[in-house]
């Protein structure tokens, strides 16, 4: 006969720490591992019955040791989706009583100390209780819980066949490699794995580990840029023997893509800002150009292919007649913002604009008018920041052919996509067409016209961003600003109208000098984090109503403005007289 042992671990709430129950009082299970001794399939029987599927836990690693895999009897985690749905102990000491949410030790997907000590330095400072815990949650909320690969580049021994078009080129997958996840789904958004990762960005020179991962993240990035270009979210790579898995549409794209490859194909011009920005940041927080091989120069030179074709006209200039655009979307729906009208091109755009045409924002919601001004100041950004840095990477071409592109995309912003509004006075236009068509609002998602200053296309003081921001944050400007009776903030059409973005307002609260719309602002997202997590969009009338628990770019949103006021406010966070915090 064989023997099931099941250990059950719950947070012990003097240690910090997690240790086997032991009967001494009913406390909720932190984590399950089950273990059958002699016969393994009796382990897979007893983790069936307890509702758990199988994870990949990594362990800590060294400076040198890669991260490793722990030992098969805990491999079954909880499925983290589910896991944070519901309140774990131990709670805070503050009014809210927030749930502790991160994985038990041996289930989370990535350690670094240097995380670990950031956490036990804010906290330790921090006033309130309630705010610390949500900083403790989601500051390691990606390392946590989504770093679904990662390798050193050492040989993986698999590779996944009939995928990656590209996956045999030469130098292809090499080095460091990291697919990060956004959460509960399990692909990876380029735009959500850039803003997963900057939190940790200044702690890479700091630890090996975070450095590898980052690195990594950027070699991965590379390859899908290279693969499909046009696309959003992308398959596991073809060396991690992940399965891959289908968004469930029967989307009509053109140029044609590798289903095994790309998880959705929506062209959106901030995915590639982000792939720019993701090496930038490494970059001014390393000084490291260890990136720059043969792989991610083609992947630049493939983006700027990108700009190119989707700065032309819907028009000829000369003749007249219609050129019908490189990237086509059409999905069968009955919900207007996910797919493109006009058999899949989009509504006109003019010529002569100096502007590139986004044909999906960053909510994923298809644009009116193509000429999304945000994305084109975000990519105007990035393509001088990376002009600088392949100067002193010894690439001086690729390096004037971005600055020259970065100069004509910022023109284009302030000439077309600044407008006379009769209330606010000259604003930037959310998006335009290059006929004098403008639309006039403003969704959560970054990059957002609320979050310029953040991105670094002006600065907060500028008259024409102060106008705009009057006018986003008043329901009479920007028909997404929403209110309610416990919760207001801008939210967007990907939701809806009754559900506004706790990201909004993190954005607002790090383009604001005043301490009492500070405060207002993490006050709001703190009472809407009663899981102890930030969530995708909340009900403004009913905070407890809200669209996903797990969400991991909106808790490293939170995270970073956490970093920045303790950098720039520390008195509204901070224990009185507590000097500012920087890493």
């Amino acid at each position: 006969m064989y023997r099931i042992e099941v250990l059950v671990f719950l947070h012990d709430d003097v240690t910090g720490r997690s240790r086997p129950e032991t009967g001494a009082g009913p406390r909720r299970p932190r984590v399950l591992v089950a273990r059958a001794q002699q016969n393994p399939m009796l382990s897979v029987l007893a983790l069936s019955l307890l509702g758990f599927c199988s994870r990949g836990p990594v362990a800590a690693a060294s400076e040198h040791q890669a991260q490793a895999r722990l030992g098969n009897y805990v491999d079954a985690c909880p499925d983290y989706a589910s896991y944070a749905s519901y309140p774990h102990s131990p709670s805070s000491t503050g009014p809210l009583a927030l749930s502790f949410q991160r994985p038990e030790s041996r289930c989370r997907t990535f350690h670094s100390e240097e995380i670990e000590r950031v956490i036990r330095e804010v906290t330790s400072k921090m006033a309130d209780p309630d705010l610390a815990r949500l900083f403790e949650n989601a500051f390691p909320s990606t390392t946590d819980t989504t770093i679904k690969f990662h390798t050193k580049g050492k040989d993986t021994g698999f590779v996944r066949f009939g995928g990656f078009r590209s996956a045999q080129d030469e130098g292809a997958w090499e080095g460091p490699q990291s697919f990060i996840i956004t959460g509960d789904i399990v692909a990876e958004w380029l735009r959500d794995s850039t803003n997963q990762l900057r939190p940790y960005q200044t702690l890479a020179i700091r630890d090996p580990a975070i450095f590898d991962l980052i690195l990594g993240a950027i070699n991965t990035q590379s390859e899908y840029v290279i693969e499909s270009p046009y696309c959003n979210a992308f398959q596991p790579p073809p060396i991690s023997d992940l399965p891959t898995s289908a968004n469930g549409q029967e989307d009509v794209v053109h140029p044609a893509y590798e289903p095994n490859a790309v998880f959705e194909c929506k062209y959106e011009l901030d995915s590639l800002a982000h792939f720019l920005a993701l090496a930038n940041d490494f970059y001014e927080h390393t000084s490291s150009t260890k990136f720059v091989n043969s792989r991610w120069v083609l992947a630049v030179e493939t983006l700027v292919e990108v700009l190119k074709q989707q700065s032309q006209p819907t028009f000829d200039p000369e003749t007249g007649r219609y050129q019908r655009n490189e990237y086509t979307f059409q999905r069968p729906t009955n919900t207007g913002t996910e797919t493109l009208n006009l058999h899949g091109v989009g509504n006109p755009l003019n010529n002569n604009t100096g502007l590139v045409r986004s044909a999906f924002r960053p909510s994923d919601d298809a644009t009116i008018l193509g000429f999304f001004i945000p994305a084109n100041a975000m990519m105007s950004v990035e393509l001088a920041r990376t002009s600088k840095l392949l100067e002193a990477a010894g690439k001086p071409s690729l390096a004037d052919t971005l600055r020259k592109w970065s100069e004509r995309l910022r023109a284009g912003v302030l000439e077309h996509g600044v407008v006379k509004h009769k209330k606010y006075g000259d604003v930037f236009a959310y998006e335009v067409d290059g006929y004098g068509s403008s639309i006039m609002m403003d969704d959560a998602n970054y990059p957002s016209l609320l979050a310029l200053p953040v991105m670094g296309f002006c600065d907060i003081k500028d008259p024409i961003y102060q106008n705009t921001r009057k006018m986003l944050l008043s329901k009479e400007g920007n028909p997404y600003y929403l209110t309610g009776r416990e919760f207001k903030g801008i939210g967007g059409p990907h939701i809806g109208l009754r559900n506004a973005w706790p990201m909004s307002l993190l954005i607002q609260a790090q383009t604001s000098e005043d301490d009492e719309e500070i405060q207002e602002c993490l006050d709001l997202v703190l009472k809407s984090s009663r899981l102890g997590l930030v969530h995708e969009s909340v009900d403004v009338n009913h905070v407890r109503q809200y669209t996903r628990s797990w969400f991991a770019w909106a808790n490293g949103v939170f995270a970073g403005t956490i970093m920045d006021l303790a950098k720039r406010k520390p008195h509204l966070i901070f224990e009185k007289g507590t000097a500012p915090y920087q890493v």
